[in-house]
């Protein structure tokens, strides 16, 4: 088996991992009148499942979003059956056709990564159908990454126009995911815990597939459902730390400085009664992904490790260490002794972020895998990875990465070399963000397409 085959088998089997239905199937079930929870809890796995009495419940409601919600949902659904009153899924456009249609269920299709209208739409519906809560009835909710630009209902006096700039700058800035979170928190008529608001005094069960690190629900979906702590201070701060406050729309100014004044409400805080209610479970995350790779790279003969941090920070600094990583490894294996043991694979999970200058195409992972090889052209150790086979691959788990098609890409002495043959100048490339338009000559793009789950990111480094 080549390291080409390899590598997608591992990463493929990461996403079957935490594929929406696989992890709602594993960590929820109902025994008789009992709703029982296995997830990861907030704190890693272990624990007794948490149960709930469903004959206490009159009434049972669902609400999903983001992009992991159509499967969750499909699953959901099955598992409750005939108990579900009703329910809003918020689908990708293209994406609804998954969801299986119960009596009192709406699907609303809203996109990704922008929002339009229609997410707009589906946040009305979705706060509608949590006023109708009582105190006698469970409302399910199922957050996914990619559920704030799904869900976006703006604040009296913001336009959804206003928010979108404010959102689009952030992301060209290379903010990260908490602090982009933070601001359309503050911005948002249902996120930073307005749902849970809108749903008191019913029960609340949040059911999460974690895109962040650390698996911190307040981030998740920007946490319409579990409380906040940060405020209307903390989103000006950010909007400052990336020169944005000056140019920032006025009724964003004009709402930030009346939070900051008091002139109208920070979003709900912990202690806060709306979430006396509340039971908050992550079902899936990037460590499960990761996991399931493991075990089947071990199973394809690989010696096995895990890096033990979650990959953050900037691109090029974090393809620095990346590469400096990958020739003290190429370093160590060389000889006979290396060249008899099992060849290696190392996994690691994370997000980075990326400063946007150019004009081109491409995202996080390519422009991850594209800033490594540029960082092994001018390395002068680059030497003991002749004559070696090795590759590196970063994706996207939900298949997308940034404004293309593709999920990420792979990098090895193949497209090295055929790189070189053609000419191409990396950090031309670079410069422009055009990671895409580098691996779309050069070969190594992965496309899968939209996977229908979001774990944050997957990078597999084989060696033998």
């Amino acid at each position: 088996m080549t390291l080409d085959d390899a590598a997608e088998c591992i990463w493929r089997a990461g996403l079957d991992g935490v594929a929406p239905q696989r992890l709602i199937d594993n960590g929820v079930a109902i025994q008789g009148d009992t709703l029982e929870i296995s997830g990861l809890g907030l704190a890693g796995p272990g624990g007794a499942p948490k149960k709930f009495d469903l004959s206490a419940q009159e009434c049972i409601y669902l609400i999903a979003f983001g992009k992991a919600a159509p499967g969750m949902a499909a699953a959901m659904v099955d598992v409750l059956g005939r108990r579900l009153l009703a329910g809003v899924i918020v689908a990708r456009p293209g994406e609804g056709g998954a969801i299986v249609r119960a009596s009192g269920v709406r699907v609303i299709e809203a996109p990704h990564p922008l929002p339009d209208l229609r997410s707009s739409e589906a946040a009305r519906e979705i706060l509608s159908l949590a006023y109708a809560a009582s105190d006698r009835d469970l409302l399910i909710v199922l957050l996914s990454g990619g559920g704030s630009a799904q869900v976006a209902l703006p604040l009296p006096g913001i336009t959804l126009e206003d928010k979108l700039r404010i959102s689009r700058d952030l992301m060209l800035r290379g903010a990260g995911i908490t602090e982009l979170n933070i601001v359309r928190k503050h911005l948002s008529a249902v996120k930073g815990g307005r749902l849970a608001e809108a749903a008191y005094p019913a029960a609340v069960l949040n059911l999460a597939v974690s895109d962040v690190i650390g698996d911190d629900l307040e981030t998740i979906a920007s946490g319409a459902s579990y409380w906040d702590s940060s405020t209307y201070g903390d989103a000006r701060r950010i909007l400052e730390k990336f020169e944005l406050w000056e140019d920032a729309p006025a009724a964003i100014r004009k709402i930030i400085e009346n939070g900051q004044a008091g002139f109208i409400p920070e979003t709900p805080k912990k202690g806060h009664p709306a979430f006396e209610r509340v039971s908050s479970f992550v079902v899936g995350n990037n460590a499960v992904a990761i996991e399931a790779a493991r075990r089947e790279a071990e199973k394809l003969g690989f010696e096995t490790r895990v890096a033990a941090a979650p990959d953050q920070g900037e691109v090029r600094i974090a393809a620095k260490a990346f590469a400096d990583r990958l020739l003290d490894l190429a370093a160590a294996r060389k000889g006979p002794a290396g060249d008899r043991g099992r060849p290696l694979c190392v996994l690691s999970g994370g997000e980075l972020t990326v400063q946007v200058k150019g004009r081109g195409r491409g995202g996080r992972n390519q422009e991850f895998a594209l800033a490594l090889l540029a960082e092994l052209e001018r390395s002068d150790r680059a030497s003991v990875l002749e004559d070696r086979d090795w590759l590196v691959a970063s994706l996207g788990t939900d298949g997308i990465d940034g404004n293309s098609d593709a999920a990420g890409a792979w990098i090895s002495s193949a497209n090295w070399r055929r790189s070189r043959e053609l000419g191409l100048d990396m950090r031309a490339y670079l410069d422009d963000n055009d990671s895409y338009g580098f691996f779309s000559r050069a070969g190594g793009l992965i496309v899968t397409g939209p996977t229908g789950t979001n774990v944050m990111d997957m990078r597999v480094l084989l060696l033998r």
